[in-house]
């Protein structure tokens, strides 16, 4: 992806089909959403960049390091100056002293019975005096040879620097950077008050970092809005209690900048999330869902999930007691799971985020077992058919009319074994742990408005 390529597009064209119309986004990129008339006319597609894509730019981060190379030269030079600054002025109130014994100096050689016993004692006196002066000349040298280094480092970024420029454009980089986050901002603002759409496309996946075992779940806040940029991690599926929370997604990419939270209670599957502030997960060998505060580090609620399978009762595909998978969406928070009636069926329950009350339940009809991983859309649940390489979404159930549909959107399983998947409605994007790898795929959803003639 070229950092300075267009930051959106908009078709405001009426006379073409939509499919006609779906640009091809280089890797990174995804359609947000698109609206269609009543005759199935296009009038809109919004095309973006995943968030915080550009600064995952190489040649952004090869400027960043550039910059820091210049700023550690700096930092050399202003030392160098304070040095020989200091130096300079030892040297300039010792002038008076040099004067003085080269004088002596020559009085003795011209005159050598001029220098008496006291004379000379008095000359080695001067003489001593300037030994001190050797140290700093000693310096002078170090301090040059440390200038013809800068200056070959400075010669060496000069180079680099204008292989970019001549790559970029006459530009200049920190200001064009500036503006493209703050398009980036104001488009994904945009994007967050277009309305729903039904899923049509899932984006090549964007590995963010390989970390932890084959077994995992990482998240940010789902929340909307939300200005916390937090992320966590929750390492292997069984009887975990750590959860470590990274301050950013490039803390995260770094696995630097992080604080630990212990649970009072172990953690069963991987089917977490992160709400408004607080963690949502399935207590071990229970079916008990638990609200766990990351600020007041505390518990808030308890809460059990009648009926609902556990311990491996009801998984997915991959086992891993995924008996239980909560996720959000714009919609809310939610409840995946199956009970011995539903005969091992998939059963959504929508949630109450505080109390953690069950408000209404749907039966799917799908087997869990068959299921390699689900997530939650715009209240539509779409399951995966595998978890395995050649994984696609599979089936689809819409909560706001109790029916479903049978789908085929393929997305490329890299590491070919996802134990988590989950949709953040924030950010649109799906956060999956693949294999030891915690990887996002940006979603194409499709938003059909109807007209005042409907």
């Amino acid at each position: 992806m070229h950092l300075f390529s267009a930051m959106f597009l908009l078709l405001m064209l009426a006379a073409l089909p939509c499919e006609a119309l779906y640009p091809s986004p280089e890797e990174g990129w995804q359609i947000y959403s698109s609206a269609q008339d009543a005759d199935g006319k296009c009038i809109c597609t919004v095309v973006a960049p995943a968030q915080n894509m550009c600064n995952r730019d190489p040649r952004s981060r090869q400027l960043r390091q550039l910059m820091e190379k210049v700023q550690n030269i700096t930092q050399s030079m202003e030392v160098l100056d304070l040095r020989t600054y200091r130096d300079l002025q030892y040297v300039r109130d010792t002038e008076n002293l040099m004067k003085t014994v080269d004088g002596r100096l020559k009085t003795a050689s011209e005159n050598p019975r001029s220098l008496n016993p006291k004379s000379f004692q008095d000359l080695k006196d001067k003489v001593t005096q300037l030994l001190p002066l050797l140290p700093v000349l000693e310096q002078y040298k170090t301090d040059a040879r440390m200038i013809l280094r800068l200056r070959e480092e400075v010669r060496n970024l000069s180079l680099v620097l204008m292989a970019i420029q001549e790559e970029m454009g006459a530009y200049d980089y920190e200001e064009l950077r500036q503006r493209v986050l703050l398009l980036e901002t104001r488009l994904h603002s945009c994007m967050q008050k277009l309305g729903c759409g039904k899923l049509t496309g899932v984006s090549n996946p964007i590995t963010i970092r390989a970390s932890g075992s084959r077994f995992g779940s990482w998240m940010t806040d789902t929340m909307i809005p939300s200005s916390d940029n937090r992320v966590w991690s929750m390492d292997g599926y069984l009887k975990g209690r750590r959860v470590l929370e990274y301050r950013t997604l490039g803390d995260f990419m770094k696995g630097q900048n992080f604080v630990q939270h212990l649970l009072p209670h172990p953690w069963a599957g991987t089917g977490h999330v992160v709400y408004n502030g607080s963690l949502y997960y399935n207590k071990y060998q229970s079916n008990i869902l638990i609200k766990y505060h990351f600020r007041s580090r505390s518990v808030l609620v308890q809460r059990s999930l009648s009926g609902a399978g556990y311990n491996n009762t009801f998984p997915y595909s991959w086992g891993g007691s995924s008996d239980i998978d909560l996720m959000a969406d714009e919609n809310g928070l939610w409840a995946v799971y199956t009970t011995i009636p539903n005969a091992g069926n998939i059963v959504i329950s929508r949630l109450e985020p505080q109390s953690l009350e069950v408000l209404q339940t749907w039966d799917t009809g799908f087997p869990k077992r068959s299921a390699g991983e689900s997530f939650m859309i715009c209240g539509t649940l779409y399951v995966t058919n595998s978890h395995l390489a050649g994984a696609k979404i599979y089936f689809a159930y819409y909560t706001n009319t109790s029916s479903y549909e049978y789908t085929d959107i393929p997305f490329h399983n890299q590491y070919s074994h996802i134990s988590m998947m989950d949709y953040n409605p924030r950010e649109r994007v799906l956060y999956t742990w693949n294999n030891g790898h915690q990887v996002l795929y940006n979603v194409t959803l499709f938003q059909v408005i109807k007209t005042s003639e409907d």
